[in-house]
């Protein structure tokens, strides 16, 4: 699985664009991802990502823009049902639940900026994706779309 892995991080055709947010930037690391969407094309992302506790709480809370082809990982340790939601997130996003295998469990699309309202996972995940609002319906992910991501 890590050769299939290496292969589609290495092929996948869309260009990687680059984060310009330094705020972000000083305080999440960076890598790739990438997802296969059910029509097996794959897309590549810029990540920030999300590891701990502090991180998780952050979040991409008053991010005024976000480039396309970019978003943000949430990693956690385990399998849970995992809740989010928009408080100080000033831009709408898709927000993606996947399990640890990265198989996407639920997708939840066009959340509304500065909402309390909690966006659930349907299952336990391990992984949780924000992506720009439309991304997901633009670019055919869905239920059953993977991500790929490589952990050192």
């Amino acid at each position: 699985m890590t050769a299939l892995r290496s292969l589609l991080l290495g092929i996948c055709v869309v260009p990687l664009l680059a984060i310009a947010d330094e705020e972000l930037d000083a305080a999440f690391d960076k890598d790739v991802l990438v997802i296969v969407a059910r029509e097996l094309v794959c897309f590549r992302f810029e990540i920030h990502l999300a590891i701990d506790n502090e991180q998780h709480q952050r979040g991409l809370m008053f991010v005024r823009e976000l480039p396309p082809m970019s978003g943000m990982l949430f990693v956690y340790p385990d399998e849970a049902y995992r809740s989010m939601w928009m408080k100080n997130t000033y831009i709408p996003l898709d927000i993606l639940f996947a399990r640890r295998d990265g198989k996407v469990s639920n997708i939840v699309p066009n959340t509304v900026p500065l909402s309390l309202e909690s966006i659930s996972s349907t299952e336990p995940v391990t992984f949780v994706l924000e992506l720009n609002a439309g991304t997901t319906k633009r670019l055919s992910i869905d239920a059953g779309s993977r991500l790929i991501w490589e952990t050192d």
